[in-house]
């Protein structure tokens, strides 16, 4: 019999698909069968007119903020159709939500300021403090998303000039998937993984076009604070809630959760 912890589970992965395997890999390592339906899928914004137009201008910024690892593809995709290259990010202090976003920024060769302890926006204006008062500040993230960063800051004297870096939309061979999975009339997955607010808004949006219910025997795991919030708002309490809010923290929530 496997000693794995969690082997004879099945756990369900809503990440976009781009960004399930790394999620997915730890997973299995620890024995889990692991069923992938992406949520969302990561499509370019309406225009990408902002984003050019700012990346263009760079000089007129003190501060760069990117909020995801999405974020930093998006810039990265159209540094060179702005004619901008990484040196021209050098006078920028940049900060970023999430150790990923961190990562995607190192590795495409700027330097991250402020990156908060937890990954949600809160997280980062407290880590700012006082940095960015009063300063010119270019905020690159999704098309729909909370204000609370680009508020938080103008009250305290910033100029914030929001882009559309991406948007996040429902894949449509989703919603197949999700009435296969849940309407065949076999077990259903033990656990269900979260990784953002949107990802738990669209699943229930999948369910509903599927006409498929929400089993009650499917336990849902949380990357954060937030991504709870959204559940709790929807009728859906989460069993358990990642510490840290990131993978190898979503990882250990999924087996406090079914083990």
């Amino acid at each position: 019999m496997s000693k794995l912890p969690l082997a004879g589970r099945t756990i369900l992965v809503t990440r976009a698909r781009h960004q399930a395997g790394q999620l997915s890999e730890k997973l299995r390592a620890l024995g889990a069968e692991v069923v992938e339906i992406p949520a969302i899928e990561i499509v370019p914004p309406e225009s990408y007119a902002a984003l050019d137009e700012a990346l263009g201008n760079l000089s007129q910024y003190q501060w760069l903020i990117v909020t995801s690892a999405n974020g930093v593809a998006a810039l990265a995709g159209r540094l060179a159709l702005a004619g901008v290259g990484v040196g021209d990010f050098g006078h920028l202090k940049i900060a970023a939500v999430g150790s990923a976003t961190e990562r995607a920024l190192e590795k495409l060769g700027l330097k991250v300021a402020v990156t908060p302890q937890e990954y949600v926006a809160e997280s980062l204006v407290e880590a700012l403090g006082e940095q960015a008062d009063g300063k010119h500040v270019l905020l690159a993230r999704a098309a729909v998303a909370r204000d609370v960063i680009p508020d938080a800051l103008r009250a305290r004297g910033a100029r914030v000039d929001v882009v559309d870096a991406y948007r996040t939309v429902i894949p449509a061979e989703s919603v197949t998937a999700i009435r296969t999975l849940f309407d065949s009339g076999g077990r259903s997955p033990d656990a269900a993984t979260f990784t953002s607010s949107s990802t738990v808004t669209n699943v229930l949006n999948l369910l509903r076009e599927a006409r498929v219910a929400r089993p009650e025997s499917m336990r849902a795991v949380s990357i954060g604070p937030i991504t709870s919030r959204t559940m709790r708002e929807n009728g859906w309490e989460p069993a358990a809630e990642a510490d840290p809010h990131d993978l190898p923290g979503l990882v250990e929530a999924v087996m406090r959760a079914v083990t």
